[in-house]
């Protein structure tokens, strides 16, 4: 193990060097890639860099246990439990920054969410959800960047797709994709019956343009007149964009902004972000035959995610937590929910390797 750290940290050197390299900035592909990999070195060296000094000194101070006297020998012992005591925390530091790292790290987070199964109900559901997520956003100082809305009859939203940008945002959001299922008493419902609705939640990378390479002959554009809730004309100028990529059969379509140009401009953002998830599912696979889409069908059975208004309880089934404070999680604290599932994601990358 030591002999693998001396080595990154002798990549370290090299890579701060090839940094500083003025030419470096010409080439943005490689740039991102460079810093990229320095981050990830910085962090593991500076981890080995404090166990090393941290050994060194229980080394010296047990030295000065055994030749020293009064005051002087229980500062020396103190010194030494303390060491003894930060010695394990920094070894599972270590062992915690070797895992491989996500390669969507540091990345701003698409959402999108949609309506599913139960009608009205679930895009009413859906906003509640968009509007938890953005609390939370906002609790963690992130901006949220809408892309694209269509409301519903009842104030719901069909779908509604967004950018969350923030330090953090694709750690502590990447596990939100899936179906959510709500019980509870819909507004619609006039008999007081609890009803099972869901709603849909997938979560891309924000990519960039030196991520995903598209060929311009590969893009069926459309543009057409943007149109609101129950057809009315929005403008009166063909602004509203399709974008279909044909190798895929992925289509993006933005109608939100009055400027062709902009939302020509939104749309490629999402189906570059769509583009790149697309390769990592491929890779992911690869790797995995059982791997699953994260919002499948949408449907009531396939949930991840539970939220029952009458015991005021959410409950995640993939890590089986529970939690009795769904008020305050729709209001944004989502901080235990997303750390849990951080937690359980390095549980199972350590038991891996």
């Amino acid at each position: 193990m030591s002999e693998l750290l001396d080595e990154l940290e002798a990549e370290l050197v090299a890579v701060t060097e090839e940094l500083n390299d003025p030419s470096l900035s010409s080439d943005p592909k490689r740039l991102r890639s460079v810093s990229q990999r320095h981050r990830e070195l910085d962090e593991v060296v500076a981890t080995y860099r404090r166990l090393k000094a941290t050994v060194s000194d229980l080394e010296v101070a047990r030295e000065m246990v055994t030749e020293s006297v009064g005051e002087e020998r229980e500062l020396a012992q103190m010194e030494v439990a303390a060491a003894e005591a930060d010695i394990p925390r920094l070894e599972e530091e270590l062992r915690l920054s070797l895992l491989p790292r996500d390669p969507n790290a540091g990345r701003n987070v698409i959402m999108e969410i949609r309506g599913a199964e139960g009608g009205e109900e679930a895009n009413l559901f859906a906003k509640d959800l968009f509007e938890m997520y953005t609390r939370y956003a906002a609790s963690r100082g992130w901006k949220v960047e809408v892309l694209s809305s269509s409301p519903s009859e009842r104030d719901g939203l069909n779908e509604v797709t967004f950018v969350v940008k923030g330090e953090e945002a694709w750690p502590r959001l990447e596990h939100e994709g899936g179906p959510h299922r709500v019980q509870r008493v819909p507004v619609t419902e006039s008999q007081g019956r609890i009803h099972t609705s869901a709603a849909a939640v997938a979560v891309l990378p924000e990519a960039e343009e030196v991520d995903v390479e598209i060929d311009p002959a590969d893009l069926k554009i459309d543009v057409y007149r943007s149109t609101g809730p129950g057809g009315q004309s929005v403008n009166t100028t063909d602004s509203a964009v399709r974008i279909t990529h044909l190798p895929t059969g992925i289509v993006v379509a933005m109608q939100d902004e009055k400027s062709q140009i902009q939302n020509r401009a939104k749309a490629m953002v999402v189906l570059r972000s769509r583009l790149l998830k697309a390769e990592q599912d491929r890779q992911a696979a690869e790797l995995s035959e059982q791997r699953r889409s994260q919002v499948g069908g949408g449907g009531r059975s396939e949930k991840i995610r539970t939220y029952n208004y009458k015991e005021n309880r959410v409950t995640d089934h993939r890590i089986k937590l529970t939690l009795h404070k769904l008020d305050r999680i729709l209001m944004g604290d989502l901080d235990e929910v997303t750390e849990a599932l951080m937690a359980d994601k390095r549980a199972r990358q350590l038991a891996d390797h």
